[in-house]
């Protein structure tokens, strides 16, 4: 049982964006499960991946709730929809002061605008300081930038299946997936009155193959055909198993996902890079993650970013996830993560 849910839109009005440029009328969404105490002494913060929002435990229950990890009985739980997102922060499907929605007009955002906005609604709502920040993906990003920014505010940074910087292969992927987008005739260059569901399905395919491991895949799947029928052996039109999987995952993502947000939001994880950003350590702890079988980020890559932000003088440790989920096991063996953590809270 969750403690009480509140949902805040905060006005910051104008914010400077690290492109240069600055983006008006920016609100922010955040929505806090409990109480906070002394200021933060008690909140996490956990900032979301690429199609997350503020509300975590719709989409991180077995981490946040009772008996987890982060029991709001006696944790505050509190997140923010990210700059440039689609569930209640200023993001692509906004109203510009023009009076028309942003669209493809939306400037590029980093995971620094990201986390500069978050720290400027959380101060505004009374939160100075955050005992732990954790994310995972895009959200171990803006769980390191914290950490990195605003150090001095933060206890503990948890960075799970998470760079310090996007490897040139996921930039790749992310390429396609915008390309994707892109080309669905019914995209208009980011005017669309309707959703380019063709293009955000395909997108979402492209993704999904590196975040589900191939032992997941194989042991799910094989090369049987789709379940729903059809023999892929009579026509190239009849699907396999794994087919259709991609095919319901798309759909279910077209349906609640803004392409304009996708294609920000992806943006902004190609230009993250704290290479070099570890020197002069700040007094808060790090715990890396790395999870077997991720094809996004791999385990031994995290665990050398993690060595060396500990040879840079950081608290830095690293946990090692056993998962068949591969990038995607943060969320969907929640609970098992909670499990390996306890021992750095």
């Amino acid at each position: 049982m969750l403690e009480s849910v509140v949902d805040h839109d905060v006005a910051l009005g104008d914010v400077p964006l690290s492109g240069g440029t600055t983006l008006p009328n920016v609100t922010a969404r955040v929505t806090i499960y409990g109480t906070p105490r002394d200021g933060g002494a008690n909140v996490v913060f956990a900032p979301h991946a690429l199609t997350g929002s503020s509300r975590i435990a719709e989409w991180w229950s077995g981490l946040v709730g009772s008996g987890a990890l982060f029991d709001t009985a006696r944790w505050c739980v509190v997140g923010v929809n990210a700059l440039g997102g689609c569930y209640g922060s200023t993001g692509p499907p906004s109203l510009a002061p023009d009076g028309r929605v942003w669209g493809p007009r939306f400037p590029i955002v980093t995971v620094e605008d990201m986390v500069d906005v978050q720290r400027r609604a959380l101060l505004a709502l009374g939160i100075e300081r955050l005992a732990v920040v954790i994310g995972g993906s895009l959200g171990g990003f803006q769980a390191l930038s914290w950490a990195r920014r605003y150090g001095d505010s933060v206890g503990h940074a948890i960075v799970v299946a998470a760079h310090d910087h996007l490897r040139a292969q996921a930039i790749a992927q992310n390429g396609l997936a915008r390309e994707a987008i892109r080309l669905d005739p019914n995209f208009h260059d980011g005017w669309y009155d309707e959703q380019p569901a063709a293009g955000l399905k395909l997108a979402r395919a492209i993704a999904t193959l590196t975040y589900k491991s191939e032992a997941l895949f194989e042991r799910r799947f094989a090369n049987r055909p789709d379940r729903a029928g059809g023999d892929p052996k009579k026509t190239l039109d009849d699907r396999f198993d794994v087919d259709g999987y991609l095919a319901y995952q798309g759909v279910r993502f077209a349906a609640r996902m803004d392409a304009n947000t996708y294609r920000i939001l992806t943006r902004a994880m190609d230009l993250f890079d704290l290479r070099g950003a570890e020197a002069n350590p700040e007094r808060t702890r790090l715990t890396f993650v790395g999870v077997t079988g991720d094809q996004l980020f791999f385990a031994d890559h995290i665990r050398a970013v993690c060595e060396r932000w500990a040879a840079a003088g950081w608290d830095a440790a690293f946990r090692l996830m056993h998962s068949d989920h591969g990038h995607d096991a943060f969320l969907a063996e929640a609970r098992e993560l909670g499990e390996l953590l306890r021992d750095r809270l």
